[in-house]
């Protein structure tokens, strides 16, 4: 009999919650939850991994639907996507987990990587690069399961933004960080002959970073949002590396564009964040709407010529605070809010030097 793999998502993922709070115990670094499926057969939600850039013990791998996978406790969250040659790759954790990654993705599949695709340059989603690469493979030219190329390397793929950073200035890395692979227009293309899914690489121009991609596997209804989306906090808008929070917001409403929810926006297509727990339509949209009505209080405290401190004084975050807020680490609250400020401060213009 031929089973909708679908329709077992929300018992999938209800065993997996349950499975991660066995494996990290309750006061683990993870704050693991799942949202009772509901009788339309939406799937529950599932935290995945807590602070960013945190490895844990060890890496573990949950199912999301079909032959999609996350594996959690790399750095940032990682999809594993198994077709027919081997296993693709979005991001591949920090460079301390790639053991880890390798041997937790031999419990689900003995296919070699034959691709790594990288959403933007920070090391905790492109740290992996150079080790798993290595212990991959390329994809051979006669179609899927055709076997592998002589090559011993998986390529990397990213926006040319990632290389142009990988390669030069603060972000410099090893050449055998690097993508191999780079992609200039809106949209690369695998096809499903080769990745048993038709994948598209979809950039999102100055968001997160200037070089965000987010993943769309078309047939198994999967997105890889990378640090465009996350549920552990306010949104990382980097804006040494070409981050704007105009962009993020754009970002978001890319993902609500891409997915397609079951029923009152729940279910449907599912969405891997860069950090933080699998995610439906509705919980990128509720993100979205806070991140938006974020952005227009500030913008209206600017308007009102309202500086920086002032703004941060008024705390135009408030009333989100004590969902996504933070005091301490790598990403405040007063770091976000003046992230936003200054995404929406005009640069005045180089003084003239007169003559």
């Amino acid at each position: 009999m031929n089973v909708d793999r679908r329709t077992e998502a929300p018992a999938v993922l209800l065993a997996a919650a349950l499975a991660m709070a066995v494996l990290l115990g309750a006061d683990g670094a993870s704050v693991l939850s799942a949202r009772s499926a509901s009788a339309t057969g939406a799937e529950p939600g599932v935290a995945l991994q807590a602070a960013p850039g945190a490895v844990a013990a060890s890496v573990h791998v949950f199912p999301v639907r079909e032959n999609v996978y996350v594996l959690i406790g790399a750095g940032g969250n990682i999809t594993a996507e198994v077709h027919a040659a081997g296993v693709l790759l979005v991001d591949s954790g920090t460079a301390a987990a790639s053991s880890q990654v390798l041997t937790a993705l031999r419990t689900i599949t003995d296919k070699p990587v034959t691709t790594i695709i990288n959403t933007h340059v920070h090391p905790d989603h492109s740290g992996g690069n150079e080790a798993i690469a290595k212990r991959g493979r390329t994809i051979g030219g006669a179609g899927a399961g055709a076997g592998i190329a002589a090559e011993q390397r998986a390529p990397v793929f990213a926006h040319e933004n990632v290389m142009v950073r990988m390669s030069s200035g603060p972000d410099a890395t090893e050449p055998g960080m690097w993508p191999t692979e780079t992609f200039f227009n809106d949209v690369k293309v695998l096809t499903k002959v080769f990745y048993g899914d038709s994948i598209q690489i979809i950039h999102v121009p100055a968001a997160h970073t200037d070089g965000d991609s987010v993943v769309f596997f078309r047939q198994a209804d999967v997105v890889s949002a990378g640090d465009v989306y996350v549920t552990t906090g306010y949104p990382h808008v980097d804006r040494a590396r070409g981050g704007d929070i105009q962009g993020v917001i754009a970002g978001l409403n890319l993902l609500l564009d891409l997915a397609i929810p079951n029923l009152r926006s729940e279910g449907g297509t599912m969405i891997v964040p860069g950090h933080g727990r699998l995610s439906d339509y509705a919980d990128v949209a509720y993100y979205r709407d806070m991140v938006t009505i974020i952005r227009d209080r500030i913008q209206a405290m600017i308007d009102r010529g309202m500086t920086l401190e002032q703004v941060q004084a008024a705390k135009p975050t408030f009333d989100y605070d004590r969902r996504y807020g933070s005091t301490a680490g790598p990403w405040t609250t007063e770091m976000f809010v003046e992230a936003g400020y200054r995404s929406l401060t005009p640069t005045p213009p180089p003084a003239s030097s007169g003559r």
